[in-house]
């Protein structure tokens, strides 16, 4: 059930700058994008950036899962009945429902795939899905970062839950160690910020994920980006890459 708006209702400057933005990104050309990297290794912080750049949409698998769980469309259905029983949701689901994204208009330029594919498996039945469309991955980003400046990156983020803001005890300090700037209020550690949490999710990413890389790797479209770097000599380097 596709829910229909009334283009009367929205506003001139939304429209006038959606047109706009589909006038600009007409002439980019296509890109299948796959980010790949460990925990905390910047992904987040450059997909925004490339998805505006070149004009494509990003799909992040566990998002769109829920998406279509909560839409109770036939693939959110099936993939709801395998949660429930507490069970993974299948790597065909998955595939599925990317395959279903990709019919959206915001997906006409291509995509940014962040969080999928973490098993060399993923990666085939991805590959084989793209290529039933006549398409294929152009590039696969791999955000090479050694473990030792991960530790030093992620537990050293402390955080002002009301507010959101983000402090880094060696980057970005708080004025005062421990509290927050602005209203002095005790900052807190993410669950998922500690060394152990890294560590098995490191684990997971070398014993899974790394072999995906090898996989591209042997199809020649993998670019190793240095994602120690600060962010905007990052950003400068993933446009290199993809020029």
């Amino acid at each position: 059930m596709s829910t229909s708006v009334n283009l009367e209702d929205v506003p001139s400057e939304s429209l006038m700058s959606e047109l706009l933005r589909r006038m600009r990104c007409s002439s980019k050309p296509d890109k299948r994008l796959i980010l790949i990297g460990p925990p905390g290794s910047g992904k987040g912080t450059q997909s925004p950036i490339i998805k505006d750049e070149y004009c494509l949409c990003h799909l992040a698998t566990g998002d769109m899962l829920r998406a279509a769980v909560a839409a109770k469309t036939p693939l959110g259905i099936k993939a709801k009945e395998a949660m429930d029983k507490g069970e993974l949701v299948s790597d065909d689901l998955v595939v599925g429902i990317i395959d279903e994204a990709l019919k959206k208009p915001s997906c006409q330029k291509g995509f940014i795939l962040d969080g999928f594919p973490r098993t060399v498996v993923q990666a085939e039945k991805l590959d084989e899905m793209l290529q039933n469309r006549g398409t294929k991955i152009d590039k696969v980003l791999n955000f090479a970062i050694d473990d030792a400046i991960l530790e030093e990156r992620i537990t050293g983020r402390w955080i002002h839950p009301a507010s959101g803001r983000s402090y880094h005890t060696k980057f970005a300090p708080p004025k005062v160690p421990g509290v927050d700037d602005v209203t002095g209020e005790p900052l807190i550690q993410r669950k998922d910020d500690t060394s152990a949490v890294l560590k098995s999710r490191l684990e997971g990413f070398h014993r899974q994920t790394e072999p995906v890389i090898d996989y591209y790797a042997k199809k020649g479209n993998v670019v190793n980006l240095p994602a120690e770097k600060p962010p905007q000599m990052v950003t400068n380097e993933v446009k290199k890459a993809l020029s």
